[in-house]
């Protein structure tokens, strides 16, 4: 029992780590099993996979309670209608998800997450994804280059707003210039992350950036419609298989889901400041490696020369 909650601690940080950053905590949670497993049920492990990340969902909550609070006193009626537009938007977004991951996810278990051959899709994805983020972005530099330049400050004192430059080439800098289309557009780029590997936040943050949406707000995007997705799932997968659960099993799913909990406060405070900086090419570079990584790896080992 104290070995399985010790791996359990470290799938919380994994959890909590990958989660929130565009580099799919599904897959490296399926990768990390195959190095340190738990000695749990088949049904029990594919819960665990999605109940543990309610902590990382909860760490959202927590951290943007009063920007997502439309019963504060301490808002402006205009903050509180802003506020029911975001919560709209997230409802919006959330039906193709809701919608691919009833229709599938069963599907997906059987013949994908308890495969042998699953680092293969995993690996797959993240090379795929990976290649999308580079292209994505280097695209986006193109034009934030054009832009500099268009604007450049003739005067001898004139001095250029690199924030406000990099923001201009999008269209939708705030919650409220995103449309309703625009945010169920972005739900259907969510809905890939059904196949392991893609990273939910990975799909929202190219969805909302193809979309015309900035870096910032497509990141904060990706944080808010993490909560009904996962909220949902967690409580289908413990009707599912909850009752017939062990309690030593509790214990790993509570444990799991705590240290989940406070490494995501710790991983979304990082990229939140990583993203006003810096774009995501770093994280498409990362998973082409890790990718090509796992496939060969694998690979080796598949054939018996590992």
């Amino acid at each position: 029992m104290i070995i399985e909650a010790i791996k359990a601690f470290f799938f919380g940080i994994v959890e909590g780590i990958t989660e929130w950053l565009p580099i799919s905590s599904t897959g490296h949670m399926m990768l990390f099993n195959q190095f340190v497993q738990l000695d749990v049920s088949p049904e029990f492990y594919d819960t665990f996979l999605v109940v543990v990340q309610l902590g990382a969902i909860m760490a959202v909550i927590i951290l943007y309670f009063k920007k997502l609070n439309p019963f504060s006193f301490k808002k402006t009626p205009q903050e509180r209608r802003n506020t029911w537009g975001i919560w709209a938007r997230v409802v919006i977004g959330t039906i193709p998800a809701g919608i691919v991951g009833v229709l599938l996810d069963d599907w997906m278990e059987e013949h994908i997450m308890n495969s042998p051959n699953a680092y293969v899709v995993v690996s797959c994805t993240l090379i795929l994804y990976g290649i999308i983020f580079i292209v994505l972005e280097r695209f986006n530099r193109k034009r934030e280059a054009a832009l500099k330049e268009q604007t450049k400050p003739r005067g001898k004192h004139a001095r250029l707003d690199e924030n406000a430059t990099q923001e201009s080439i999008f269209k939708v800098n705030s919650f409220e210039e995103m449309s309703f289309g625009k945010a169920f557009l972005i739900g259907i780029f969510q809905s890939l992350a059904v196949i392991p590997g893609t990273s939910r936040s990975g799909a929202i943050i190219i969805g909302s950036m193809i979309a015309g949406t900035s870096r910032s707000i497509a990141t904060e995007f990706a944080f808010f419609l993490a909560i009904p997705i996962m909220f949902g799932w967690s409580i289908v997968k413990l009707i599912k298989h909850g009752l017939a659960f062990t309690g030593a099993e509790w214990i790993i799913l509570g444990i799991g889901t705590v240290v989940s909990f406070v490494v995501s406060i710790l991983a979304i405070k990082f990229l939140v400041g990583y993203v006003k900086k810096n774009d995501f090419t770093a994280f498409g570079w990362y998973r082409i490696i890790l990718g090509v990584l796992v496939l060969g790896y694998f690979g080796l080992k598949a054939f018996g020369l590992w």
